[in-house]
């Protein structure tokens, strides 16, 4: 009798071998370096900040589960992607957001932006940023940060920009805006915080270097460009870095995996593409702070971009770390 052959290959489903990377270990790691300026958003503006922040996350996970049951899926809130959503929207509000404004905004952000198309993984467009354009032309007047915190004594330097010239942002000081004590998004303003949460992401991989440079190189080249025009009319390069969302969108919006091109080439010509029409935006705009709308414009080129020396399917030279494969 013959005895069975042990195979000698055996074939199972992928993946074969993992990292030890998860999409929680990510979300948990994104959220943590989302608490510093959301400290300080509660410390800065109150409790309205903190009111905020819970409703728009509390609707984006429950706006997440109705659709999973809705389109007969498995419910994958237990990946944190809902939560960071919500806070990420959050940021970009004024800490005086009717509730049905932050629930609005929320829900349009996971329903638009995220679920529509497939779930996490599938958006075209950063789903925050989706929620916020919502919001923004539909009830701009709950969005004008100015217009809804006139008791504050914070700056509103965009909008002194915007409104009044170069010459009316000659009392700002810088410090002020890297700490934070200026009027914008909720938790979009507070640099410092963002800095040190970009940071910590960027020492643990969940991002790459390229897209934020690129967005600061685009934004301040332009920036510099205006400014050597007229310098009584355009604003230095170093406040329009500092002011409002810059740092927020270049480290938090502009990296969301989904709706930015892979490749080290590709990732640079993003940023500096989406850096630039944040200066664009904001000197012949309508709108003060051009970062939200500028980087879902580059979202709609990140296919394209896309196509500049991909990598082949199984190719020996990976082009996105420039280094060769086995």
């Amino acid at each position: 009798m013959l005895k069975p052959l042990n195979p000698i290959l055996t074939v199972t489903v992928p993946p074969h071998v993992h990292c030890g990377r998860t999409i929680q270990r990510h979300m948990l790691d994104t959220l943590l370096a989302l608490m510093p300026a959301a400290i300080l958003a509660v410390a800065v503006f109150g409790m309205g900040a903190l009111r905020v922040m819970a409703l728009s996350c509390a609707v984006a996970v429950t706006a997440e589960v109705l659709l999973n049951r809705i389109m007969k899926r498995e419910q994958s809130v237990d990946d944190y992607s809902a939560p960071v959503t919500g806070l990420l929207f959050a940021f970009l509000l004024p800490a005086s957001s009717p509730w049905w404004l932050v629930t609005v905004g929320a829900f349009a952000a996971i329903v638009l932006g995220k679920m529509i198309f497939g779930g996490l993984g599938g958006s075209p467009l950063c789903p925050p940023l989706v929620g916020w354009a919502v919001c923004r032309i539909s009830w701009g007047s709950y969005m004008d940060t100015n217009a809804t915190m006139l008791s504050s004594q914070l700056a509103a330097p965009l909008q002194q920009l915007k409104y009044f010239g170069a010459e009316s942002i000659g009392s700002i000081h810088y410090q002020d805006l890297l700490l934070g004590n200026q009027l914008g998004g909720l938790g979009a303003v507070h640099v410092a915080a963002l800095l040190a949460g970009a940071a910590y992401l960027l020492l643990r991989g969940r991002i790459a270097w390229e897209i934020p440079a690129g967005f600061f190189g685009g934004l301040l080249l332009t920036a510099w460009l205006y400014r050597l025009l007229d310098p009584t009319v355009y604003a230095p390069p170093l406040f329009h870095l500092l002011a409002g969302g810059a740092v927020f969108g270049a480290f938090f919006l502009a990296t969301d995996p989904p709706s930015s091109p892979i490749g080290r080439i590709p990732a640079l010509l993003f940023g500096l593409m989406a850096g630039a029409m944040v200066i664009v935006i904001r000197v012949y705009g309508l709108y003060p702070d051009g970062v939200p709308f500028a980087i879902l414009l580059a979202n709609l080129f990140t296919p394209l971009l896309d196509r500049i020396r991909p990598k082949p399917f199984g190719g020996p030279y990976s082009f996105f770390n420039g280094t060769e494969g086995a």
